[in-house]
């Protein structure tokens, strides 16, 4: 049936108030859809606010309609990556509690600028002061080109942050031992900061490899430890707890008597760093029983169950990594490196999933900005720049080494890995753990 001309000749006014009805009757239909979904329970009262709202007076509905409803259009999702607030949400530091930490400016595929960047952000946040190790013209560059010379200038001025001119860096393609000959790389004169007392810890994003053999040439191993590890923090179901995973890549062929070790150093730095007062210890297998895994397995078994100075809580399923049932989990390099870019891909993967299975439209964007808290939470527990790098346990110095492709935001959360260590004193416990371990070897 074709219109009526009565439709047609419509006047303005009754048309603005039926668009306000529309707009009324679709915030009523919003707050309904959400005190009903069990999925949102815990915004019940932000519900009820809203429910008064469109309680109220159609002309008010109609306008809270366009400055309510307007700014949740935006995709939550992609607002994720929002930095912290401004100064005012800055914490108020005590200048006298700040710690040295040397920082290997020329290491990481993106270095010098994102590292820099960091650092700035980390002496606003964190108790710490950096001195930082880099060559003159990349800097330079890199301050230009990222608009930092005011944010640099003030960081020195206050003492915060200092720089240390280095020679020629090693390349992420270089071979490990290059640290050997380029005595003066950025990687060597931070390590040499640490050796003589000038820093508590040292932090580089730069080659592993080449990373831990400057470890080890310059900082020395500790007494009775035959192999340094890298111990990576994993998130797990439990918001307050972590469990460190140890070896993640240091060493692809290990001996049982190496993963005793790497037991016993995680189990002291999850009691020191991360306050865990009886750390449970699992070994990574592919099954519960001590029947299970590879030769590597069987013989590290007994060796892990005899030691009174671990609590061994026996053998870790995959599954049961992030489970929170373990502390601390010792594998060899290879599977735990395996381990550690499998779990690195799950917070993209899973924020993903959630772009796309929410619903389209008004509707699905209003929705996940109501969830935009939940959905935060669960990127931080899950995105590996959350946590920002893993220690090398072992040499004698507190080292933190940063994935290559580190920004800002992982920089920040590798130096607050490296001050909780030096902080609470780890070294002066995995001194005595070395002296321990070397008693042993000659009684043996």
């Amino acid at each position: 049936m074709p219109p009526k001309d009565s439709d047609n000749l419509r006047s303005p006014g009754r048309q603005a108030l039926s668009r306000r009805q529309r707009q009324n009757r679709t915030i009523r239909r919003l707050v309904i859809w959400y005190k009903r979904n069990a999925a949102v329970t815990s915004l019940v009262d932000t519900a009820n606010a809203a429910g008064s709202v469109a309680g109220a007076a159609t002309s008010m509905a109609g306008s809270m309609a366009g400055t309510v409803l307007q700014p949740l259009v935006l995709d939550p999702l992609r607002r994720l990556q929002l930095g912290a607030g401004g100064p005012e949400d800055w914490p108020v530091i005590d200048d006298r509690d700040r710690l040295w930490v040397a920082v290997d400016g020329m290491g990481g595929d993106n270095a010098p600028g994102p590292i820099l960047e960091g650092c700035l952000r980390a002496v606003r946040v964190l108790p710490l002061r950096i001195r930082f190790v880099v060559e003159g013209d990349p800097l330079r560059r890199a301050v230009a080109s990222l608009g930092l010379e005011q944010e640099l200038a003030e960081a020195q001025d206050r003492g915060l942050l200092q720089l240390v001119a280095s020679g020629c860096s090693v390349g992420m393609d270089e071979e490990a031992t290059v640290v050997r000959r380029k005595r003066d790389a950025s990687i060597n004169m931070a390590m040499d900061l640490v050796k003589s007392g000038q820093a508590m810890a040292v932090y580089s994003a730069g080659n592993s490899g080449a990373v831990m053999a400057s470890a080890i040439f310059r900082l020395g191993r500790l007494r009775g430890i035959e192999r340094p590890a890298i111990g990576a923090l994993f998130p797990t179901k439990d918001p307050a707890r972590q469990v460190l995973v140890l070896d993640v890549g240091a060493n692809t062929d290990c001996k049982p008597a190496w993963l005793h070790q790497f037991a016993l150093l995680g189990t002291i730095y999850s009691r020191d760093a991360l306050q865990v007062a009886n750390p449970r210890v699992g070994l990574l297998n592919i099954g519960e029983e001590e029947c299970k895994g590879n030769d590597l397995a069987l013989k590290t078994h007994p060796l892990l169950m005899g030691d009174a100075r671990l609590r061994f809580a026996g053998n870790c399923e995959g599954r049961d990594v992030l489970s929170g049932r373990f502390d601390v989990v010792v594998c060899d390099g290879f599977t735990g490196n395996v381990l550690l870019k499998f779990l690195e891909s799950v917070g993209s993967v899973l924020l993903d999933v959630l772009r796309a299975e929410l619903p389209r439209g008004r509707r699905g964007k209003v929705g996940s900005a109501f969830l935009r808290s939940n959905l935060v939470r669960i990127k931080k527990r899950l995105d590996h720049a959350e946590h920002g790098g893993a220690l090398l346990l072992g040499v004698d110095g507190v080292c933190v080494i940063g994935h290559g492709s580190s920004k800002a935001l992982s920089v920040v959360s590798a130096l607050r890995l490296a001050h909780s260590a030096a902080s609470h004193h780890l070294m002066d416990d995995l001194h005595a753990l070395g002296g321990e371990a070397a008693s042993a070897a000659t009684c043996d």
